[in-house]
């Protein structure tokens, strides 16, 4: 059987929000013991004493959370320009043999416009297109044999430049997407490449967004 020590660590491991909160000494560490003692007395069928699992959280090792955060740190320290696009919207199709035909029918309405928005992301069912407005008509006449899975409008994009060494540090996308979380931004749409993090968002949340995002890099 586990130890108390092995399973209060599961537990705490299992939000990252928690632990990381936990290696910057924001949680309570008794109103914790108590939340979690329920848990613990199921995984282990004994009654467990408060005064054990407080010493089990306070035992933890700050773990790969400090490591992590500073590595991503020195990651974000070095993104560079935000590049903000607006009057986007997104449609999503089930996936289909016609459905490349139709898609290779947009690129030529989109792939001479320099100035264009254009995303693809293909799922194992689904694909979803996130483009410019002006578009929006095209697409439906385009798809509009398709089996449509959603359609959204007034949207807006922040895409951030990373170095290239955000690829060798895990969690880089876990830190952004956390704070726009935190701030109770909702992300309707994520779009990556090696170095580049597209993040699409209902325009009413673009400013608040860019603040998150700026005050993340002016901070480090």
């Amino acid at each position: 059987m586990s130890s108390i020590s092995k399973i209060t660590e599961e537990i705490i491991n299992r939000s990252p929000f928690l632990r990381e909160a936990m290696t910057e000494n924001l949680i309570n560490v008794s109103a914790l013991a108590r939340k979690i003692i329920p848990e613990v007395e199921k995984m282990t069928n004994k009654e467990i004493k408060e005064g054990a699992i407080v010493m089990a959280i306070k035992r933890m090792t700050p773990g790969v959370y400090h490591k992590l955060d500073v590595k991503i740190k020195k990651v974000i320290g070095g993104i560079g320009d935000f590049l903000v696009r607006s009057d986007l919207v997104d449609f999503t199709f089930e996936n289909s043999e016609s459905l490349r035909d139709c898609q290779n029918e947009l690129i030529k309405y989109t792939q001479n416009d320099k100035d264009s928005f254009f995303a693809l992301c293909k799922g194992i069912t689904e694909t979803t297109y996130i483009l410019n407005t002006k578009y929006a008509d095209d697409v439906k006449r385009i798809f509009a044999k398709e089996n449509s899975k959603g359609h959204n409008t007034d949207l807006s994009s922040i895409t951030v430049k990373l170095p290239e060494t955000n690829t060798e540090t895990f969690g880089v996308y876990y830190y952004i997407m956390k704070h726009l979380a935190c701030d109770g931004i909702n992300i309707e749409q994520v779009v990556s490449t090696a170095n580049e993090f597209t993040v699409i968002v209902d325009s009413s949340d673009i400013d608040d967004a860019f603040k998150i995002l700026m005050q993340l890099k002016r901070s480090i």
